[in-house]
């Protein structure tokens, strides 16, 4: 069953974010991916987008629960549900990422096993399909945690991995942002003079988006994972939380595994992943609790805004927003997929 988390009010009116209740301590697997938050209204989408929507996270899901449900590790399932949306246009990761400043994109992507606390990331890559993959690689196959940029590419051709062209991840979508968005900061921005002001003047779905998964599998070992095309029209190499670890991707199978969505500057200043599992561990907080302190009561005083997906070593989920919406879905073992788009559902 569905129960409520309370959410602050500042300006507008967000609804109260849906988390699963806590499951029962024999719940032998789980996942949960997120698709990103922000302002998502329904009455601003389509029927038919809608569904395009749902349709994706329901594929996206099941193919994680089905490598649980196999036996699978949770690292191979949150790597399996990303791919789906990295391929999908309708998110911002991987096909279907925003545009930076200059026309291109940049793609960011890190995970972490839950196991051993080790961890890989890629920031800034321009030619790489699916930067979750090269993320795992670098985790697996390297002593370092953060490749960025033209050295994260030579590391994936030393390895091995296909280069595509960037114009692989264009979508006329993402281009119209792009336009709309330059428009409204070379007006704030004349001169570029005041370029901070400027961005922080582009409403909400110009800062946020980004894809994630949790999950935990049946030998009890959490994993997270999170990428991203970043912020549209962003400039100067810009790299949000997504690829940092403790930022936008935290996991500890002695605490919890977490995914973030939202304005990467403030996830990263507050640490939010890391600082959402180290209230489970320390203060021995339920992940609904968790979560909902951090994103409500800690970020959104000051501006954050965004939502995170966590799941504990015993099933419990909590997929909490402090937005109108965040595309999310979650299945338990033995369960139908769960599917959410706005506050209400």
């Amino acid at each position: 069953m569905w129960q409520r988390i309370s959410c602050l009010i500042a300006g507008l009116v967000f609804c109260s974010p849906l988390v699963w209740a806590e499951q029962p301590e024999s719940a032998p697997f789980a996942i949960a991916i997120h698709g990103g938050a922000g302002t998502i209204e329904k009455s601003s989408m389509t029927p038919e987008k809608e569904r395009a929507y749902r349709g994706k996270l329901e594929e996206a899901i099941n193919a994680g629960y089905r490598v649980l449900a196999t036996g699978g590790s949770s690292l191979d399932a949150v790597v399996a549900a990303i791919n789906i949306l990295e391929d999908s246009p309708l998110f911002n990761a991987g096909k279907g990422a925003v545009y930076t400043y200059d026309g291109t994109h940049e793609l960011d992507a890190s995970i972490m096993d839950g196991r051993n606390r080790q961890a890989g990331a890629v920031a800034g890559v321009k030619h790489i399909a699916n930067p979750i993959d090269l993320a795992r690689m670098v985790m697996e196959d390297s002593p370092f945690v953060m490749l960025a940029g033209q050295g994260a590419e030579d590391f994936a051709k030393s390895r091995g991995v296909p280069m595509v062209d960037n114009q692989t991840f264009d979508t006329e979508q993402r281009r119209q942002q792009l336009e709309r968005a330059k428009e409204k900061l070379d007006k704030e921005n004349k001169q570029d003079k005041d370029y901070r002001a400027a961005v922080e003047s582009l409403p909400e779905p110009f800062r946020m988006g980004t894809v994630g998964a949790v999950a935990l599998d049946k030998q009890g070992n959490l994993a997270a994972g999170t990428s991203t095309g970043g912020m549209t029209a962003k400039r100067y190499g810009r790299i949000g939380d997504a690829p940092v670890i403790g930022a936008g991707t935290f996991a500890d199978n002695e605490s919890c595994a977490v995914s973030a969505t939202g304005h990467g500057e403030y996830f990263i200043r507050y640490n939010v992943a890391a600082d959402i599992c180290a209230r489970v561990a320390y203060q021995n907080k339920s992940v609904a609790d968790a979560a909902d302190e951090v994103i409500n009561d800690i970020l959104l005083p000051v501006g954050g805004t965004g939502g995170v997906i966590v799941l504990d070593g015993k099933g419990n989920l909590a997929l909490t927003f402090n937005t109108k919406g965040m595309y999310r879905a979650s299945r338990v073992a033995g369960q139908k997929p769960v599917i959410g788009i706005f506050a209400e559902h």
